[in-house]
């Protein structure tokens, strides 16, 4: 069984809004907002984890993504 990682071993994620949802299509909207976007160039810090990484693919034309070290 594999062992759980420690707060410090998780990495993050820093997600920036670079582009508006205006015209998009509404489950693009949704995926923002459930990320916790409310505002443009707005920078969100989130787990890495499997969820997070499928929202961002849902919108990966508006955000920009860096790891965190």
């Amino acid at each position: 069984m594999p062992r759980k990682k420690t707060q410090a071993e998780t990495k993050k994620l820093l997600i920036t809004l670079k582009h508006s949802a205006i015209g998009r299509a509404q489950d693009q909207k949704d995926t923002l907002k459930a990320l916790g976007f409310s505002k443009l160039y707005q920078t969100l810090v989130k787990e890495d984890n499997p969820a997070i990484r499928g929202m961002i693919k849902k919108v990966e034309h508006l955000v920009e993504v860096k790891e965190e070290a």
